[in-house]
């Protein structure tokens, strides 16, 4: 068993003394930091940080902890968040046909590898039931008509509240989700698109990169926002291919890329590691 930490995740305006009044915060309580990872971002003047501490001997009910860190949090005009380790977020899965994302992820759930629950997996086609049968996770299809969209939405909204799903994963949904729907969740959808954006945004990006005979094809795991495949990018790899590569070798070798950098995103998202700014996140490993 892994020991119970808290995690506090904060961004402010980068100035002089901020660590020191984190760190000694934490210090005067009780509490034991772990592990401390910081970034100021030059550009923007912002400072990120996140603080892994053991709660074990700390002094304050840590129910209490915003009503003895605001002073601190005013004075440097922090956003911030206290998140507890042994806290499991509740993750829905949706999915369309492809089930490679969806397997992989299932498969490290159970392996213990994403310290989550999944209440549910969504599709809009049946093909995935057998899966979801198989790791005994309950399984919704929620068709998706060109003429019943809305409706469509407001089911899968309702279903997800029921649920209490704290944040989605797309493993190759795909449908484009409204401006409600995203709003619903801000921040806390997270979506795989097979190729490195801001390369080849939309339908069929493998298409798009063998018609323009690339050397490298990518994945991008990233929030979901109201702009098509431009929200905060957690995770990103890419692969070499060849003009001996036909599409079908892209799409082959993408799947590949897409299991992983998809995982990778919703680990860092489950254990905390996500940092958000503007139109982009620190990701602190």
């Amino acid at each position: 068993m892994k020991k119970r930490t808290a995690v506090l995740l904060l961004s402010c305006p980068d100035r002089r003394g901020v660590v020191a009044s984190i760190a000694g915060f934490v210090f005067q309580h009780g509490g034991n930091i772990l592990h401390a990872d910081e970034h100021g971002d030059l550009d923007s003047g912002i400072f990120l940080m996140r603080v892994e501490f053991d709660p074990a001997e700390f002094d304050l009910p840590l129910g209490d902890f915003a009503k003895h860190f605001s002073p601190i949090a005013i004075d440097f005009d922090m956003r911030w968040r206290l998140a507890l380790s042994d806290y499991r977020p509740r993750m829905a899965i949706m999915v369309s046909k492809y089930d490679h994302c969806l397997v992989d992820l299932l498969y490290r759930h159970k392996g213990g590898e994403l310290a989550c629950d999944i209440p549910c997996i969504v599709s809009n086609h049946p093909d995935n039931q057998p899966i979801a049968d198989f790791y005994n996770i309950p399984f919704f299809l929620v068709p998706v008509e060109k003429d019943s969209k809305q409706a469509s939405e407001q089911q899968l909204l309702g279903l997800l509240d029921r649920h209490k799903i704290d944040f989605i994963v797309l493993a190759r949904y795909m449908q484009v989700l409204s401006n409600d729907f995203v709003n619903a969740y801000p921040r806390r959808i997270i979506n795989i698109h097979h190729s490195f954006l801001p390369a080849f945004v939309g339908a069929k990006p493998y298409h798009q990169a063998f018609t323009r005979g690339v050397k490298l094809i990518g994945a991008t795991s990233h929030y979901v926002t109201e702009v098509l495949d431009d929200g905060p990018i957690i995770e990103q790899d890419v692969a070499r291919v060849s003009h001996r590569d036909s599409v079908e070798d892209l799409i082959q070798k993408g799947r590949d890329l897409e299991k992983v950098v998809l995982s990778r995103a919703v680990r860092w998202h489950i254990d905390n590691r996500v940092l958000l700014y503007g139109n982009k996140t620190v990701v602190f490993e």
